[in-house]
């Protein structure tokens, strides 16, 4: 019998663990209402990331901090440090016009 075609030994992959560890399941939907409105202004804005939602994701991670569902942790590290800097305002430009 041949083996021509035959894909041959697949390579042996290990799963990696989450950067930030595991943390349990919300269960009993403790902080339910603050995912559904995460979600939803989500695919308002097509998954763009506004402020607006991530406010949203950072008050769902407060949530689940408060309710010893994940470890606490500062914003910072959580991807939030951005909020305390103003974000520049983009130079307008005339349309069409190429800038270096």
């Amino acid at each position: 019998m041949s083996t021509f075609g035959a894909p041959g030994p697949l390579p042996t992959t290990r799963p990696t663990p989450p950067q930030r560890g595991s943390f349990p399941l919300d269960h009993d939907g403790e902080c339910k209402d603050a995912m559904i409105s995460y979600l939803a202004c989500i695919k308002k804005v097509k998954g763009v990331n506004e402020n607006q939602c991530r406010n949203l994701a950072k008050s769902y991670l407060n949530c689940r901090m408060d309710r010893n569902l994940m470890a606490r942790d500062e914003d910072k590290n959580l991807g939030f440090a951005e909020d305390l800097k103003p974000k520049p305002e983009r130079e307008k430009g005339v349309k069409g016009e190429l800038r270096w």
